[in-house]
């Protein structure tokens, strides 16, 4: 990850060098989270490079039937890094998934759907390279509990800035301080009491090989938080995400804290999102920049962003794809839910950042895509994010009908605010849409139908139904006494 190995043989030496004892094998389910099985390092070979280590692929969520379950673990030599968090000296390794009967990269594998985006640009001719930079934001709690029975279900967070600690009286000093809903954005300390958690995890990353360029108190109260990490590629960038929340969990948790990136844990607050910043290069040039059009935006650029708002409510089943994710895209608490393009409007889901200007920050020129969370798996995300902004530049799609639109919608008379469309709900609405839109995403077989069926059947079966069918807390407040 740090660039320290390019191939088996440089990872070995790393391990002889850190007299690491064991290799951890990382790879990432289709939901989106790290999954891992450790070897002793004597035990691997260069020979594991090419051939692969067996594992079973029926316990993993969203790959094999039971009937079909070895599959093989290869690592990637350019991602392994020594774990800052294991006792026993750990070297950690990002693996791609094969199917051994064919010999192939398997085909439900994210990490392989965002390798063949990225092929597929360079096959297009558009471009040579994208680059992304997500803002991955995280809470901080103190306490967490949650409780799923048949006859009892709630949860309890807390956290030491949470407003609501105000009048907290147990015993123990209160020093006050504590940050009022939407209140959190760059307090200095006392008010924001994560700071230092939040500066070793940067040191962390940054230690790991992933150039952090600054780090804050997010607007939510109880340690709403986040850590911006510097562009890169598509593939790299989706690694890096996925480092990005172990370390943030693992140093909360050294500080006896818990870190989760949730996109909605509290009521009445900002929630988390993972606002996607996005350009296309070609021999060294950003494509997104031209001095002529809106916002210094590119004739590219803006069929780029006419691709993402035509397939905006598809592109949420993947950037947005929780239950959860639907508290947070709700008016009112920053949330992207306009579809809509703008410089500088935070209500948009696609803001132009006007930062810097003018040729001379020809490189800085890009398009946020504002609606995704944390909740999704980075490398089908940016995978997807990129198939419908190549659409619209194949298409030649118009932006117009999008905006630009100027004005804070939260705020228009209602006979104007009709007028602008707004995101889908509901998981529901947006897995229904990508059943009915994705042809785009199948394109160079990116994606492939099996794997859209896998993601849409899991997201209904074991997520959506799962939730629909249980009493919610707040249906005892409505109902209880009727």
């Amino acid at each position: 990850m740090n660039g320290q190995c390019t191939t088996p043989q440089d990872v070995l030496q790393l391990i002889r060098e850190h007299n690491v004892q064991f290799v951890d094998l990382r790879f990432t389910d289709l939901p989106g989270t790290w999954q891992h099985a450790s070897l002793p390092a004597a035990h691997l070979s260069a020979l594991d490079f090419e051939r692969g280590i067996g594992f079973d692929g029926s316990s993993i969520r969203g790959f094999q039937a039971i009937e079909e379950s070895d599959m093989l673990l290869v690592p990637d030599p350019k991602t392994a890094f020594v774990d800052p968090f294991c006792s026993v000296p750990t070297l950690a390794i990002i693996c791609n998934v094969y199917d051994p009967e064919s010999g192939e990269p398997y085909s439900r594998d994210p990490r392989y759907i965002a390798q063949k985006a990225e092929a597929y640009l360079r096959a297009a001719g558009i471009a040579d390279v994208s680059y992304w930079g997500p803002e991955v934001e995280f809470f901080l709690f103190d306490h967490v509990a949650y409780d799923v029975q048949p006859h009892r279900m709630g949860y309890a967070l807390d956290s030491r800035e949470g407003y609501w600690n105000t009048g907290q009286d147990d015993g123990a000093p209160n020093l006050g301080y504590k940050i009022r809903p939407k209140e959190g954005y760059f307090p200095v300390p006392p008010h924001d009491s994560f700071q230092d958690i939040r500066s070793e995890a940067a040191l962390t990353l940054e230690r790991l090989g992933v150039p952090v360029e600054m780090h804050h108190h997010e607007v939510a109260t109880a340690g709403q938080g986040e850590i911006d990490m510097r562009r890169d590629t598509l593939v790299a960038m989706a690694d890096k995400v996925m480092l990005y929340k172990y370390v943030v969990k693992n140093v909360a948790r050294k500080h006896g804290c818990t870190a989760t990136f949730m996109p909605k844990p509290l009521f009445g607050d900002n929630g988390n999102g993972m606002h996607t910043h996005q350009s296309l290069w070609r021999d060294g040039t950003n494509l997104f920049y031209a001095q002529c059009h809106y916002a210094e935006l590119s004739a590219t650029a803006l069929h780029y962003i006419a691709g993402l708002l035509t397939h905006v409510d598809a592109l949420l089943a993947l950037t947005s794809p929780t239950t959860n994710s639907y508290k947070r895209l709700v008016p009112h608490y920053e949330a992207p839910v306009n579809i809509a393009f703008s410089k500088r409007n935070r209500s948009a889901c696609v803001r132009i950042p006007m930062y810097a200007t003018g040729p001379e920050n020809a490189a800085t020129k890009r398009v946020e895509f504002r609606p995704p969370d944390p909740s999704c798996n980075p490398y089908l995300a940016f995978a997807a994010l990129l198939l419908a902004g190549l659409d619209g530049i194949e298409r030649q799609l118009d932006a117009s009908p999008f905006g630009p639109l100027d004005v804070n919608t939260y705020h228009l008379p209602a006979e104007q605010a009709n007028g602008v469309k707004s995101v889908p709900g509901s998981l529901d609405a947006v897995l229904a849409a990508l059943e009915r839109d994705h042809e785009w995403l199948l394109v160079g077989d990116v994606f492939t139908s099996d794997v859209l069926e896998a993601w849409i059947c899991h997201k209904r079966e074991k997520e959506l139904q799962e939730v629909r069918i249980r009493p919610h807390p707040y249906e005892f407040y409505l109902y209880f006494d009727v």
